[in-house]
Formats: structure tokens, sequence, C-alpha cells
């Protein structure tokens, strides 16, 4: 993804940081008092409708005004993006352009949602009608009786439907899934004991259905199948995969492997047949529903420039706190039961598309990357990590997400207190207090984000989701990196299994571990 136009461009986005770096670091407080517009001026609302073909509306506001963004840091930002080739990089994403280069390849997710060239836009609803038309079988029998399914998969393949789950079925569950990532065999013995094997469907996600993890759960999957009464376990395995040759190799029949494209990477892969999981969960119209909530994120993503761009806006909020002000880390608290996975998912997707250390061109880069990104839920956090945020030493942007709809129907007085909690901390955390006694004193002046959404519905998560994804791109280009591949988590493999082959050459500590664990 080589975007900023060689050297010249190189130097266009070099005379940018110096600029920003020249810039002085304001007070909330101040920025707040030259701008009584402030909070307008830096919120962000993307809205989508609340039923296919209907005028009324839901969304997500999202409040930039307590980070450290004055106006000249935001012209600067702008600049910045110019000179790294941003509308580019944005096009190429969208139009089909070998922007992974070090695989040689497009990265084509937003085609899963109806963004994208129509031949991929086409393909992508094509495999999609496909495992339409599986799911709707399943639910009406063609399977026999349906109540749960086993999901197997890991990374990519497990994060987005685990969150999805999670977050949507709540009230209900059209069938009980249960995701399984971890090649612990207590996480699969877990699933076993929730689930009837004569009532249960396997789900086997892999990309190249080769990964060790998933296809070792896999086989044991299918011999809980066996060895509890089930005639035919292979008949009950659905395939998920860009490697359909694969999967028919190991014995799925073709009919029931769901395949998606080889240009949709794993953590991005949610709204392709990974998805596959949280259909049979939630019904396809409300996977649908979480369609239409990512295309209008990609459709403002697309449509927008500069600072009112509100991915875009987050990258240069992300680059202000690492590069300028030095923060290592980002915070996600989600003020919502529904979303307590969310700050997992944002993990691999975050840290895993841009931790890198290497330009596309192979240069290393010049400052910090990725910052590593941590959270939890809301009013559980407050009470364990919110100390540290408050009066610790470091400086740590935090994300608070929240939905205006409660999720539950107890006493309102809930979510009252649910919705108070999570703007109070915002304001606290910049407002701060002063104190004659050091440690009751707050500093203030700390940074955050407000994630406010209508409901926390599936249109909602596919927003939110979808924004995140434009977010880490958008954050590639400005620092010049491949946000699509992930070599780094290769040579762990490769170690696992010269270990288990017993060749390869180790460390005098590995040799003493392996021995000590039995592996020598």
């Amino acid at each position: 993804m080589s975007t900023s136009g060689g050297a010249k461009g190189d130097a266009a986005m070099a005379a940018a940081w110096t600029q920003l770096k020249a810039l002085p670091q304001p007070k909330l407080a101040d920025l707040f008092a030259a701008d009584p517009d402030r909070p307008a001026n830096l919120t962000r609302r993307i809205a989508w409708p609340v039923e296919p073909g209907s005028a009324a509306e839901a969304g997500m506001r999202i409040d930039f005004s307590k980070t450290h963004l004055s106006d000249d840091a935001l012209s600067a930002f702008e600049a910045l993006a110019e000179a790294a080739g941003f509308d580019a990089a944005r096009e190429a994403l969208f139009g089909g352009g070998i922007i992974n280069v070090t695989e040689g390849r497009a990265a084509t997710h937003g085609a899963l949602r109806g963004s994208g060239t129509p031949a991929q836009v086409d393909e992508a609803e094509a495999l999609l009608t496909r495992m339409s038309l599986l799911v709707e079988a399943i639910h009406e029998g063609a399977l026999g009786e349906i109540k749960h399914c086993i999901a197997i998969g890991i990374g990519g393949s497990a994060l987005g439907p685990a969150l999805a789950i999670d977050a949507l079925t709540r009230d209900l569950a059209l069938v009980d899934v249960h995701v399984v990532s971890n090649i612990d065999g207590l996480a699969l013995e877990q699933a076993f004991r929730a689930c009837d094997p004569e009532t249960t469907l396997i789900a086997v996600a892999s990309k190249t259905f080769t990964t060790i993890e998933t296809m070792t759960n896999a086989d044991s999957a299918l011999k809980w199948l066996a060895e509890n009464g089930v005639d035919d376990p292979g008949g009950r395995v659905i395939a998920l995969t860009a490697s359909p040759e694969k999967a028919v190799e190991w014995g799925v029949d073709e009919t029931r492997v769901l395949p998606f494209i080889e240009s949709v990477g794993g953590r991005y892969s949610l709204f392709s047949s990974i998805g596959f999981p949280v259909a049979l969960a939630i019904g396809m119209d409300e996977f649908r529903a979480m369609l239409a909530g990512a295309k209008a994120v990609d459709d403002h993503f697309r449509a927008e420039e500069g600072r009112t761009n509100a991915p875009l806006l987050a990258a240069f909020a992300d680059q202000y706190y690492t590069r300028l002000r030095g923060c290592q880390t980002r915070a996600v608290f989600a003020y919502d039961e529904r979303l307590a996975l969310l700050p997992d998912y944002l993990q691999q997707l975050e840290m895993e598309s841009n931790g890198k250390s290497v330009k596309t061109d192979g240069s290393p880069v010049d400052g910090p990357t990725a910052a590593i990104t941590w959270g939890g839920v809301g009013t559980d956090a407050q009470h364990a990590v919110f100390q540290l945020l408050h009066q610790g030493t470091h400086l740590i942007p935090v994300d608070f997400l929240v939905s205006i709809g409660p999720g539950d129907q107890l006493d309102p007085a809930h979510h009252r207190i649910l919705l108070m909690n999570c703007l109070a901390q915002g304001a606290a955390l910049m407002a701060g207090k002063p104190a004659d006694d050091p440690a009751r004193a707050y500093p203030g002046d700390r940074p955050s984000t407000t994630f406010l959404i209508d409901d926390c519905d599936a249109a909602a998560l596919g927003a939110l989701i979808a924004f995140h994804e434009h977010r880490t791109f958008a954050n590639a280009v400005l620092m010049g990196i491949n946000p699509f591949d992930q070599f780094g988590v290769e040579l762990g493999k490769a170690i696992a299994k010269q270990i288990e082959s017993g060749e390869g050459k180790f460390d005098p500590s590995t040799k003493a571990l392996m021995a000590a664990a039995g592996l020598g």
C-alpha cells in the first residue's frame, strides 16, 4: 500500500510531522474556553435507516471534543493525510487495488456489505445468498432438529462471531451457539457439556482449513459426536473457508461448504461466511441489518473529507497521542454488557493490523505504530483500573461506548445509573479536582472520546465494527504501513512445529522447559 508518492511524499509527510511537533499542547479547558462551539464542531453522527426503505433513522454520535485536537493540529493532520496519499489509498481500498503489497492482494472486506467494485459486490452477494439459503434450510429442519452449534475457529474466525453472538442473542437465539477457539481441551469440553450431540451442528471456520488449533478441535468434535451415537458426524459439519477444496478433502460435503473470498483477511471477515454462526443464531434479517450498519459507515468514510470524516478524525487523535504525547496504550470501555467482548475484538483488529515496525517499502517506521489496546466493561472497570486513569502517571486516551436504549427490562434506574456513570467518567477525566491533600487530587486534562449509540442492535454493532476497521486503515495510511498482513504470528507457530517434530535447535532455557513439561 504505497501511497505517499515516493521521496516527494515522504518529504511532505516529514514536513507535516515537523509542523505538528512544533505546535503547542493546549489543555482541554483552554480549548473549550477558546471555542464555545467545540462540542458541535468535534461531534460526528453517522445514521442508517431503522428498517430498509424507512425514513426513520438510528445512528451513533461520536464526540471527539474531549481530545486535545486543536484547529491548528487538525489542519496539520489534514496536510499529513494529503501527503500520505490518503485519498488514493481509500480509493484503492474500495476499488480492488493491490493494497496488501507484501502478499500481492486487494482487501475486499468492504464488498461484503456492498462497498466495492460491481464485480466484487456481485461475488460477495452471491456467496451471501448461498449462506442465506443454508441458514434458512437449517432453521426449517433440513438437517434435522438443530438446537446447538459449536463454532470452531481462532483469531478473526472466532473473535468476530463471539462478539456478535454475545451482543445480539441476550434476548433470544434461534440456535444456541458456542464459539470455541482455544486449543486447551477445557474450552471444547465446556461446549460439549452445554450441547446435546443429537441436536448439535459443528461449524469449522478456517481461511486455509489447515490451522492446527482449529482442525485439532474439529477432529475432537467429530469424535465426540460419534462417541455419543451420531451416525454420520461428518454430515453435521459446515465449513467456512477461503479454501473450499481443502474442506472437501477433509471430508465436508461441498453442499455444506460456505466459501469466502481470498482477499478478505481473517480479522476483517465477520461479514463473510465466517459470520455463519451469527446468522444461524440471530437469523438472516438481523445479519443483513448488521451489514446495513456497516455499509452506512462505509458510505460516510468514502464521502467525507479531512476532519469531517469520523474514522479519519479518530486516526488523527490516535496519531496525536501516540506520536506527539508518547501514549503507549488506548483504553476502550463499553458501558453495555452486550459489548463486553468489543475490547478483545479491537485488540486483534488494531494490534495485528498496525503492530508493525517497517513501512510498505521495507524501510523502518520512524515512530511508534499501534497503541496497545485494552479495556473492559464500564462500571466493573471503574472499580478495578480507573484509579490509574484518574490519578496515575500514565496519560491514556479513553474511548467510552454506551447505548441510549437499555438492553434490559428492569427498573429504568439501572440504565440511568449506567449512562450517568459513563458520562461522569469522561467529565471527571477532563475536569479533574484540586485538593490540599495530594493523595486526593485529580490532575484532570485527560482525554476521552464518547461513542453514543441510539441502541445496541445489529445495525449499531455492524457500524461500530466498520468504524474501527476504517480507523485502523486510516492510521496505517498516516504511518505508511500495511495493515493487511500479519507475519509476526508465524515464527512462534514454526517453532511449535519444530518442538513437535523434535527438530530444531533451542536455547538452554527452552530446552529445560521442554524437559520439565515432558516435551523433551
